[in-house]
């Protein structure tokens, strides 16, 4: 008598626990109507059909966002939609409404205020960068999904596709059916509401085109982070390592406070006249726009072979700088050290890009040697001057080096190689011996005589 008492106390305990359990996940949707949301900035057509909340395309309207009339902070957010192939949509998360013209940096004729957040993007077009993260109505592209390209073939044209977002403090991951997509760090929203993205049109033909969506579910108690993967994290918060970024090998090259782990090139001290921390920033002083005529770069203590190398940098009008790699000093020659350059530069204002061969001079280029690819109208492959461009140079142990600026790879080549060769005979490195080909070196940061800025300067050796 006492065990089957026992065990109905033990059943009845379990049972309960898995009714609270359940009862921590809400569904957003009743399936009958759109009671808990609201309809922000376009006029798009949002209806409850079979359960499905279903948002059609309406011409002559800006984006329109189905949004929660609660704001949720930490959650987890799972839920299946299907969109016409044509179409551009998203879901919207830790979103807000601000002053269009003001804190959004955007103009909306339609309206004083404007949606802005992260957004999880449904994009079925050929560029496949469905579950990247995009930041909508402010800094634009966060985690473009040529940072994971095996994710582009987890949407499915055509079909149901299960979306997950998993939003924990600084931590932001995507998932498409089952496939992780993204992973930011972030903390410049942290709460706000979330919702359902019907894209403008630019022609009225494609006016009651369909996104639809069903089983949104949302969960923001005991939350549980997925397991960690060695998937590339893009880290927003200055100057911070997470301990996803630890876990995959990176670290700070530049702590953010001091100037530890650097030095002038040539020299072993560090020119304090010409560089100086400030605010969680490296910056070098503007002069006569010479090169390192006023104080000179700065490289590494440390030399390296393979790396990934990320780093954000901040122009001011008509600079010139770069970030050279593989320098050696060997060349003890006057001006900035030698070494291949990812070239940073005003394109607009500074004479140099107007220069050398092809516009291999030009912003994220490999410097007089190969220009880096112009991304096509309305991609942001090079912020204005004053915002932070994310820079990064990835070296393979194979020789291959990917320059990338924003989210894009910008070029792509190969040392070693006959074609590496002919670039550096036609470039102004042809008088140095075996340039490029060293097998380890400094990283440098070079002084050109412009104000420049940097941060987040952290390195992974592959």
């Amino acid at each position: 008598m006492k065990i089957s008492k026992i065990v109905f106390v033990l059943l009845w305990v379990s049972n309960s626990s898995l009714l609270i359990a359940q009862a921590k996940v809400e569904n957003l949707c009743n399936g009958k109507d759109l009671k808990g949301w609201v309809q922000y900035n376009g006029k798009a057509k949002y209806t409850v059909e079979n359960g499905e909340i279903v948002g059609r395309t309406v011409s002559n309207e800006p984006n329109s966002f189905l949004s929660t009339e609660k704001q949720y902070g930490d959650f987890i957010l799972e839920l299946d939609l299907k969109v016409n192939e044509q179409m551009n949509s998203g879901i919207q998360f830790r979103s807000e409404l601000n002053d269009a013209n003001d804190k959004c940096n955007v103009t909306d004729k339609h309206t004083p205020l404007r949606v802005h957040g992260y957004q999880m993007e449904i994009d079925p077009s050929a560029r496949a960068w469905s579950g990247g993260i995009y930041d909508e109505a402010r800094r634009g592209w966060l985690y473009p999904l040529e940072y994971n390209t095996a994710a582009k073939m987890a949407f499915k044209n055509n079909a149901w596709n299960h979306y997950k977002i998993e939003a924990i403090g600084n931590s932001i991951r995507t998932w498409i059916n089952g496939i992780e997509c993204a992973h930011i760090i972030d903390n410049m929203t942290l709460k706000g509401f979330i919702s359902l993205q019907v894209h403008e049109i630019g022609d009225a033909k494609d006016a009651g085109q369909e996104v639809r969506w069903k089983n949104i579910k949302i969960q923001t108690t005991n939350l549980k982070p997925a397991p960690p993967t060695n998937l590339f994290v893009v880290n927003l918060i200055p100057n911070t390592i997470s301990e996803d970024e630890k876990r995959n090998g990176v670290r700070l090259l530049w702590d953010g406070v001091t100037t530890k782990g650097w030095r002038s090139a040539y020299k072993t001290s560090f020119p304090d006249n010409t560089w100086y921390v400030k605010e969680g920033t490296l910056n070098v002083k503007g002069s006569n726009g010479g090169e390192a005529a006023n104080g000179g770069d700065i490289v590494t203590l440390e030399e390296f072979h393979a790396f990934d190398l990320q780093f954000e940098f901040q122009i001011s009008a008509s600079a010139n700088s770069g970030v050279k790699y593989f320098v050696t000093e060997k060349e003890n020659n006057g001006g900035s050290a030698i070494g291949l350059e990812y070239q940073i530069l005003d394109d607009d204002k500074h004479p140099d890009a107007l220069l050398g061969s092809i516009g291999n001079r030009t912003n994220a280029s490999l410097y007089d040697m190969i220009p880096a690819l112009r991304i096509g109208t309305g991609r942001r492959e090079k912020l204005p001057v004053g915002d932070w461009n994310r820079g990064r140079i990835i070296v393979y142990p194979d020789g291959k080096i990917e320059h990338w600026i924003n989210g894009w790879k910008v070029v792509e080549y190969q040392r070693g190689t006959q074609y590496f060769y002919a670039l550096v005979a036609k470039s102004k490195y042809v008088v140095w011996p075996n340039f490029g080909m060293a097998e380890k070196g400094h990283i440098l940061l070079q002084e050109h005589g412009s104000q420049v800025a940097f941060r987040s300067i952290k390195i992974k050796e592959l």
